[in-house]
C-alpha cells in the first residue's frame, strides 16, 4: 500500500542477509535493472547514497543499516518505454539538452535531482511521478539554478508539474534521456509509469 496521509511511513527493521548496499543513483538502478532483466526479485536496497536516499534522509551510515535502528520502507519504482526497450528508475528520469535548453522534462520519483529541489512535493511511495516540464529562456534558466536549490523555482509560468501515474511525452525533436545518472540514448516518445511498492529499501 503506498502512503496515506497522516499515517506512518515504513516499520523498524535491519537490512537482510541477502539484501544489497547501495551508494548512489546508478547503483541502486543496475541491481533493479539486473534483477528486472534477469526475471527475479529485486533484492532489499540498503540506501546510503544517491538522490533517493537524500529524499527518504538517509544518513550513509552502513552500520545503522544492520541495526536496530534502521526503518524498512516501500518505494515506488519508475519505468519508461523507449524505442520498445523497458528501462526502470529510483530516482529520476531526464529529458533535456546541455544546458537545459529547449524544451526539458523530468519524471521524478524522489525531489532531488543532484543539489536541485526540482519536484518539492515528490514522494517515494504516493504512487505518483511528478513530471516537470517546462521550457525556459536563458534570464530565467540564470534565475532557476539560484532558486531550485530550495524548491523556490515553483510556481512558474513556463514550468508545468503534473502528478501523475502513468503518462506519455511527445516530444518536438530528439532528446538526451537519463535515468538515475545514465544516459540510454534519446528519444522523441516517452511512456512512463510509476510502480507503487516495487521496491523494500532500508535506511
Amino acid at each position: 500500500m503506498t502512503i496515506e496521509k497522516g499515517q506512518a511511513w515504513g516499520e523498524p527493521g535491519r537490512l537482510p542477509d541477502d539484501g544489497v548496499v547501495v551508494r548512489s543513483n546508478a547503483e541502486a538502478n543496475a541491481v533493479v535493472t539486473a534483477a528486472r532483466r534477469e526475471r527475479r526479485p529485486i533484492p532489499v536496497l540498503g540506501l546510503l547514497g544517491g538522490d533517493l536516499a537524500h529524499t527518504m534522509g538517509a544518513t550513509g551510515d552502513e552500520a545503522r543499516l544492520r541495526s536496530d535502528d534502521a526503518l524498512t520502507v516501500p518505494v515506488d519504482l519508475g519505468s519508461v518505454l523507449v524505442d520498445g526497450r523497458l528501462h526502470w528508475f529510483v530516482a529520476h528520469l531526464v529529458v533535456r539538452h546541455l544546458w537545459w535548453q529547449g524544451r526539458f522534462v523530468v519524471a521524478m520519483n524522489a525531489d532531488h535531482l543532484g543539489p536541485m529541489v526540482l519536484a518539492p512535493r515528490a514522494h517515494p511511495n504516493d504512487g505518483l511521478l511528478d513530471v516537470v516540464d517546462g521550457r525556459l529562456g536563458v534570464d530565467d534558466r540564470l534565475k532557476a539554478r539560484r532558486l531550485v536549490r530550495t524548491g523556490d523555482h515553483l510556481p512558474h509560468p513556463d514550468i508545468s508539474v503534473r502528478r501523475t501515474s502513468a503518462t506519455q511525452v511527445e516530444l518536438d525533436r530528439s532528446t538526451p534521456v537519463r535515468i538515475d545518472g545514465i544516459t540510454i540514448g534519446t528519444a522523441r516518445t516517452l511512456s512512463l509509469r510509476i510502480e507503487p511498492d516495487a521496491l523494500t529499501c532500508v535506511i
